[in-house]
């Protein structure tokens, strides 16, 4: 029980100002008039989940945008320099203008539909899944892309954020297809616009024991 004499607590020190990157791709956003950005909640988050990657780790985005998301990410890394970011942008004047921003020889920005080429990706140990394709559609084949023990993070999960009923029960499928997947670990976070992260187990079931009837099954058909 807190002690009645003490002083009140000190007030939560003002949020320090984002990396030169993130703010260099906030001011492009503002400039190209893009406001679906990852809000400022989510940057750090992203950030502590890149710094986490495994050796010669690989990071995949789902929607570029303006480049806010890519630079918390690489910001993450800090000077590492044996992982590698790709990141997907279906809008063609989007992908240009970004990738022309100067990255790393290691960030890869892609122009096209990220649920067309995510099957000839590859594996990742984290995903950021930002975009309508590998999210609202194709979430099957971004869960696919995780490596064992991999993370994926997927924005926008707040229903409350949608005037649609429609879209407001897409986001609760998404997050029950998440949450009851066999492979992954699944929490929600209130942050941002609502975060849904999923952790893929490394001691996950094989497809026999996942196709496997429960005990007791065969005895009541």
């Amino acid at each position: 029980m807190p002690n009645p004499e003490s002083p009140p607590p000190s007030p939560t020190p003002p949020c320090t100002a984002p990396p030169a990157a993130v703010a260099e791709a906030l001011r492009r956003a503002g400039s190209l008039g893009f406001r679906h950005s990852c809000e400022p909640p989510v940057g750090p988050l992203l950030a502590a989940l890149a710094a986490a990657v495994p050796p010669h780790g690989r990071i995949l985005e789902l929607g570029t945008g303006a480049g806010v998301g890519s630079a918390w990410l690489m910001w993450g890394l800090g000077a590492r320099r044996d992982a590698t970011l790709t990141t997907v942008e279906i809008d063609d004047t989007l992908a240009e203008r970004t990738r022309a921003a100067g990255w790393p020889s290691w960030v890869t920005v892609v122009a096209a539909d990220a649920e067309e080429v995510l099957p000839g990706l590859g594996r990742f140990d984290l995903v950021f899944a930002d975009a309508p394709g590998g999210k609202w559609t194709g979430l099957d084949s971004t869960i696919s892309a995780l490596n064992p023990g991999g993370v994926l993070v997927v924005d926008d999960m707040d229903p409350g954020r949608y005037e649609d009923a429609a879209h407001r029960a897409a986001v609760v499928r998404i997050h029950e297809r998440l949450r009851e997947h066999p492979r992954l670990l699944t929490v929600r976070l209130d942050t941002g616009s609502g975060i849904v992260l999923a952790t893929r187990r490394r001691d996950e079931p094989s497809d026999a024991e996942h196709l496997r009837a429960p005990a007791g099954a065969e005895e009541g058909r």
